[in-house]
């Protein structure tokens, strides 16, 4: 038999929140709710679907079946909310709202990408909407769009993930780099051995099957932005991969050098992604569409 009364939707937001967060205390800031608060919620949540949805005590918090099941579909749920608001904000005359982006540091000087050309183009067709641009590293941008806390992304993603939508973009050469400074600089005739026996700095999301793929065996600094590593680069204590294009004023003016391009060059491969189930909407069209003219590849 139907209930008359629908769900609240606070009562979905609040279990979401404490599944979350594996807790009742682990929600309490997010939700700004006291522990017995959320107790209340919940209590009237399981009265509502009739079943008991998670179980709480010294074995730590857990989901039961039919509580696991309700979590996806509230998720599910949450989530086309959450889409058709952001529908009836484009919808609006003044086509606006908020559209969050996120790309990889060290970026903006990229002819391949042309973010900032990118960016005129979109705010002259939605001159209304309030756009948030953030620095994120992969593992960041891949949460992000998976937790609704952005709408987009460009950068560098090892691996698919589900409910991801990945298209490839371009591919951003990388360099190994030693500055005037280092030892290596002025050598006539330098050998991989002595370059893999340098101190590397690398990113911090880089792992041993990185680092063994570039030729390294281990790391001896790590850095969470390119211009850190750029730092520690120009110190001359180390050698370190950078894109070529943010590498390139530098070595003009004879600070850096690339080291055995032969053997330590690679190239990223760059991908916008968005959350599945979300291509229709008016912005990320938009921002693909500029990106598919930008970089030429062709649109699926």
């Amino acid at each position: 038999m139907r209930q008359e009364k629908r769900i609240n939707v606070r009562l979905l937001e609040v279990f979401i929140a404490v599944v979350k967060h594996q807790g009742y205390s682990g929600a309490q800031q997010e939700l700004n709710l006291t522990t017995s608060a959320i107790s209340n919620y919940m209590s009237e949540l399981e009265a509502y679907v009739g079943f008991v949805l998670c179980q709480r005590g010294r074995s730590g918090f857990s989901l039961t079946e039919k509580g696991q099941e309700f979590f996806h579909h509230s998720i599910k749920l949450m989530d086309e909310m959450e889409e058709l608001e952001r529908h009836a904000q484009a919808l609006k005359g003044d086509m606006g709202g908020t559209f969050r982006i996120a790309v990889l540091d060290a970026t903006v000087m990229d002819e391949s990408l042309s973010l900032p050309n990118i960016i005129r183009q979109f705010s002259e067709k939605f001159p209304a909407v309030h756009l948030n641009l953030q620095i994120r590293s992969p593992y960041e941008q891949v949460q992000g769009i998976l937790n609704n806390q952005l709408d987009f992304a460009i950068g560098n993603f090892p691996s698919s993930v589900n409910n991801v939508v990945e298209e490839k973009l371009y591919r951003e050469q990388h360099w190994l780099y030693c500055s005037h400074l280092h030892p290596l600089f002025n050598e006539n005739y330098v050998s991989v051995e002595q370059v893999t026996n340098c101190g590397l700095v690398t990113r911090s999301y880089w792992n041993a099957a990185d680092l063994r793929k570039r030729g390294f065996g281990h790391s001896t600094a790590t850095v969470e932005s390119m211009e850190a590593q750029l730092t520690l680069i120009l110190s001359g204590r180390y050698v370190g991969y950078l894109p070529e294009h943010y590498a390139q004023s530098f070595v003009k003016e004879g600070r850096l050098i690339p080291l055995l391009p032969s053997e330590f060059g690679y190239q990223a491969p760059f991908s916008m992604i968005f959350r599945r189930g979300r291509s229709r909407e008016i912005f990320i069209q938009l921002m693909r569409e500029l990106l598919i003219k930008q970089t030429g590849i062709k649109s699926k």
